[in-house]
C-alpha cells in the first residue's frame, strides 16, 4: 500500500510538473540530490585487458603514410576477439573515417596524433545528423552506430586537420575562406534538406556527400550505449567537436577541445539520455556546450528529449554561449544540471543561454545553474530567446530555471536578456544569491512568469524584481 502512495503521489507531482503549475524544487538541496543519484546511473564501460597496437597492423605514424585500412583491421580484430584498447603510440597517424566497434577503446597515447585526411573521399557515406536533420553524408571523423561499450582515451591528440583551405570554407562565410571563385558552399543543400525534413522525406533517401559541401561532424556516436571519451585533446575540427546522438550513458572528462573554425562547437549531445561532462576545457569558434535534440521535424517525430545532463567543473573559454540548450531542440530538454563552471573571455557572447523558435516548439524545463563563476562577456549572463531562427506554429515552453551562487566579475551588455512569447512566458524562473558586476543595463525583459529573486545584486544593487 505505502509503495502504491509513493507512486501515486510521484505521479501527481510529475503531472504538475509538466502542466506547468509549479517548479519541481523549493531549494537547490532538491536538485543536488537529484544530482547525486544520476552520477550513480553514469558509469564508465570497462573493456577487456588486451592492447591492439595500431602498428602491428602497418599504420606508420610519419604523417603521410594514410592508415585507414590498419586502425579498421585493428579495430575489427580487436571487436571479434572480445574487445579490449586500440593503442595508437607516439607519432602522427593520418586516416580517413574511424569506425569504432562494441567493446573498442580507441586509445591515443600520449605524444600520438590522429590527423584526419583532407580528402573527402575518405569518408563514406553513413545515416547521420547533420544541424539536427537526419541524412546520409560524409562519415564523421570518429561514428559508431548501434554500438555499446565504446570509447575514445588517452593523452594524444586528435586533429581534424581543417583550415580556411579545407573544410571550413564550405560554410560560405568569407572570414573563413570562402569566396566567388572557390567552389563549395553549404547553404544551396542546407536549404533543400531544410525541405526534405518539412516534406517528411524518408531520411535515407536524403543523399548529400560530394558536391553538397556539408561538413562532418568530428566525432559522433550514434545510436550508442555506455560511451566514454576521456582526456584527449581536440583541434581543428571542420564542424561540431564531439555529439553523441540518441545516445545513453555518456561520460566525457578531462577532454580539451581548442577549435576556431565555424559551428566548432565544443559538445553537443543530442536526445541523448544520462550525459556527464566533467572536468573539460572548451575553447571554440561556437558555443562550448550546446544540448539538442533535433530541428523541427526530425526532432518532434522522433520525439527525444535531451534528458538528465550534468555538466560540471568545466571551464569555457571563447565561444557564443558557456553552457546553451538549442537551438536544435524540437524534442525538448529537462533535467540539465550545470555546477562548479568557470567561464571568462571577452569573446564569450553568453553564461547561460537557452535559444529555441517557434519552428522548434518543445518544453525545455528543469534547469539548475548553480556556482558559477564568469570573468568578462560579451551580451547577458542569462539568456532566453525564443526567436532565435524562423516562426512557425510550435510555441515553445521554458519553465523551471534556477540559477544560484552565479557570480560575475566584468559583465558584458545585461544581467538577465528575455524574449518569450506573451503566450508563452518563461515560468518559474528563479534567481539565489547572485552577484553581477560592470554589465551596461541591468536587464531587458519580456514575458516572465512567476519570478523569484533573492539577494541578487546587480552592479552593486539589490534586485527584488524585473519591474
Amino acid at each position: 500500500m505505502m509503495k502504491k502512495l509513493i507512486v501515486c503521489l510521484l505521479s501527481c507531482c510529475l503531472f504538475a510538473i509538466a502542466k506547468g503549475q509549479s517548479s519541481p524544487w523549493n531549494s537547490s538541496k532538491q536538485p543536488l540530490a537529484e544530482i547525486a543519484a544520476l552520477k550513480k546511473q553514469i558509469v564508465k564501460p570497462e573493456f577487456r585487458k588486451k592492447d591492439y597496437l595500431v602498428t602491428a597492423f602497418g599504420a606508420k605514424g610519419d604523417g603521410t603514410t594514410k592508415n585507414s585500412d590498419a586502425f579498421t583491421q585493428a579495430i575489427a580484430q580487436c571487436h571479434a576477439e572480445g574487445g579490449g584498447r586500440v593503442v595508437v603510440p607516439a607519432g602522427v597517424f593520418l586516416t580517413g573515417a574511424i569506425y569504432l566497434k562494441s567493446n573498442v577503446n580507441l586509445h591515443v597515447s600520449e605524444g600520438a596524433t590522429i590527423l584526419f585526411s583532407r580528402d573527402s573521399s575518405d569518408y563514406p557515406m553513413v545515416f547521420t545528423r547533420w544541424e539536427g536533420m537526419e541524412c546520409m553524408n560524409f562519415s564523421p571523423f570518429i561514428y559508431a552506430y548501434g554500438e555499446e561499450n565504446i570509447a575514445i582515451t588517452g593523452k594524444g591528440t586528435l586533429d581534424g586537420n581543417s583550415d580556411n583551405d579545407h573544410w571550413w570554407y564550405w560554410c560560405g562565410a568569407r572570414k573563413y575562406g570562402w569566396n566567388e571563385n572557390r567552389p563549395g558552399e553549404q547553404k544551396p543543400a542546407r536549404a533543400v534538406l531544410h525541405q526534405q525534413m518539412a516534406d517528411e522525406v524518408d531520411a535515407k533517401t536524403r543523399i548529400y556527400g560530394d558536391g553538397h559541401f556539408l561538413r562532418p561532424n568530428f566525432v559522433q556516436p550514434y545510436l550508442c550505449k555506455n560511451v566514454w571519451i576521456a582526456d584527449v585533446k581536440m583541434v581543428n575540427s571542420p564542424m561540431w567537436n564531439l555529439n553523441p546522438v540518441l545516445c545513453e550513458n555518456v561520460l566525457i572528462e578531462r577532454v580539451r577541445v581548442i577549435s576556431h573554425g565555424p559551428n566548432n562547437d565544443g559538445c553537443d549531445p543530442e536526445a541523448c539520455k544520462n550525459v556527464w561532462i566533467k572536468d573539460c576545457y572548451f575553447d571554440t569558434g561556437d558555443d562550448c556546450i550546446a544540448i539538442k535534440s533535433g530541428r523541427d521535424e526530425d526532432g518532434r517525430n522522433i520525439g527525444r528529449p535531451a534528458e538528465n545532463h550534468i555538466i560540471e567543473n568545466c571551464i569555457m573559454k571563447d565561444g557564443h554561449g558557456g553552457v546553451v540548450i538549442g537551438s536544435e531542440i524540437a524534442g525538448g530538454a529537462r533535467n540539465i544540471y550545470s555546477l562548479n563552471n568557470v567561464m571568462d573571455s571577452p569573446n564569450l557572447d553568453r553564461a547561460l543561454r537557452i535559444k529555441t523558435s517557434s519552428s522548434r516548439g518543445g518544453i525545455i524545463e528543469n534547469v539548475f545553474f548553480y556556482n558559477t563563476k564568469v570573468g568578462q562577456y560579451k551580451e547577458a549572463a542569462v539568456r532566453f530567446n525564443m526567436f532565435y531562427e524562423k516562426p512557425g506554429n510550435h510555441i515553445p515552453t521554458i519553465r523551471n530555471i534556477w540559477v544560484e551562487n552565479l557570480k560575475v566579475e566584468g559583465g558584458g551588455k545585461y544581467a538577465v536578456l528575455s524574449n518569450a512569447y506573451e503566450s508563452s512566458p518563461v515560468t518559474n524562473f528563479t534567481m539565489i544569491n547572485c552577484q553581477i558586476n560592470g554589465v551596461k543595463e541591468p536587464y531587458r525583459v519580456d514575458y516572465l512568469k512567476n519570478v523569484t529573486l533573492k539577494n541578487v545584486v546587480i552592479n552593486g544593487k539589490n534586485t527584488t524584481s524585473f519591474d
